[in-house]
């Protein structure tokens, strides 16, 4: 853990005199352009009726995680998917500090299993912020209450950062990075590693929203906890599949769902029931209409298999300074909302700039526009096929398929 805290100091300081760079204007938008058009994404493939998940992969991925319920179990579900050789684990701090998501994350590896998979421990804190976290929502051992023996597996002494940039840097364009807390580590090893985001295949991620927060009326919890990690990440060039609370507000876990991963026998299934039972109930008990959403099992279960989500481009970008939207992610468009044009009428965005705040008395070189035109740098889930999403999910972790 010594090596770890190094390194995230490190990155402190060295986020002071780089994310200027980082997040200069216009410097990212041939990046972003370049990435997309150069580096094809699993999400980029046919949809619709391509036949089952099963059929795709396998697929080198990291998976960066806080565990959290519903992290919990998409990791569980990760590790009964033959598409994915999963490279590594990065536990980062969000929904409970790294003391537990750390554990939660072996604890997840030992009952699948998949001890065989690296674990590094990440950040304990965002870049520039104090952590909050969500023990309101998954409890205050980050599983709902629900108890499992302390692991035996021990963490890999590499910090996560480090992990992430060797990992990618040794399979140069087939790492799929899956980002399901706030996106400290990621940022982390970018900012330390500047060739790394032209070395990433591609970034699915469980985050942000087009329709509200969920933590304050704009943000996300995930990008509410990092703002200026989602930023770094947003602007980095990777191509980047969004799956914000657009679509995992569909995603409740219900009854009927816990009481057939309670019918099943066999670890995973047991684990996961235990989890959601705990979790379900509290809903209840605090007057919830629906039980508690599969966020980032939805992102997972996205990758997998793509039928799941539809998408749509947008050029995604967070607010980090305002006082009462700081982790707000923003998505421009010329094909929806009040910029909308006719099919075919503008169809590269030429002629839409991205426009911030309008310049400030104290610093008239400040301009409204940041981009001279529409590059989009993401593509966010707008609709989801929750039966489908819930028949891999509770498939998958029960053993019947």
């Amino acid at each position: 853990m010594e090596s770890n805290q190094e390194a995230h100091r490190f990155t402190r300081r060295q986020f002071v005199t780089s994310s200027a760079a980082a997040l200069a204007v216009g410097s990212f938008a041939g990046n972003a352009n370049a990435a997309i058009a150069g580096q094809p994404s699993p999400q980029a493939e046919p949809r619709g009726g391509s036949g089952p998940a099963s059929h795709r992969g396998p697929f080198r991925v990291i998976i960066d995680t806080d565990p959290g319920v519903d992290d919990a179990l998409a990791l569980l579900l990760a590790f009964r998917s033959p598409e994915l050789k999963i490279e590594a684990l990065t536990p980062v701090a969000g929904n409970v500090p790294l003391d537990l998501t750390l554990p939660n994350a072996l604890r997840m590896l030992e009952i699948a299993g998949r001890t065989d998979i690296p674990v590094a421990a990440g950040a304990r804190a965002p870049l520039l912020r104090r952590l909050v976290t969500a023990t309101y929502a998954h409890g205050e051992n980050g599983l709902g209450g629900a108890v499992f023996p302390e692991p035996t597996t021990k963490p890999v002494a590499m910090p996560a950062a480090e992990m992430i940039c060797e990992i990618v840097r040794k399979y140069p364009g087939e790492v799929t990075l899956i980002g399901i807390g706030p996106l400290t580590n990621i940022a982390t090893a970018l900012n330390a590693d500047p060739a790394l985001a032209g070395m990433v295949r591609a970034l699915v991620m469980m985050g942000g929203s087009l329709s509200g927060g969920n933590v304050t009326p704009a943000a996300e919890f995930n990008l509410y906890v990092d703002p200026e990690a989602a930023r770094i990440v947003f602007q980095s060039g990777i191509p980047i599949t969004m799956v914000g609370l657009d679509v995992t507000r569909k995603t409740s876990l219900t009854e009927e769902h816990v009481q057939t991963l309670e019918a099943a026998q066999n670890p995973v299934s047991q684990a996961a029931a235990k989890i959601g039972r705990n979790s379900v109930n509290q809903h209840r008990e605090r007057g919830y209409v629906a039980g508690p959403n599969m966020h980032d099992s939805l992102a997972v279960a996205g990758f997998l298999d793509p039928a799941i989500l539809t998408l749509r481009d947008y050029y995604v970008d967070v607010e980090t300074t305002g006082e009462l939207t700081a982790g707000e992610t923003l998505g421009y468009s010329p094909d929806s909302g009040e910029l909308r044009r006719r099919p075919g009428a503008n169809a590269a965005g030429t002629e839409m700039s991205i426009r911030g705040s309008a310049p400030t008395l104290a610093n008239t070189r400040t301009s409204p526009v940041l981009r001279d035109k529409f590059v989009p740098n993401a593509k966010v889930a707008v609709e989801v096929e929750s039966p489908r999403f819930f028949d891999l999910l509770i498939g998958r972790l029960s053993g019947s398929k």
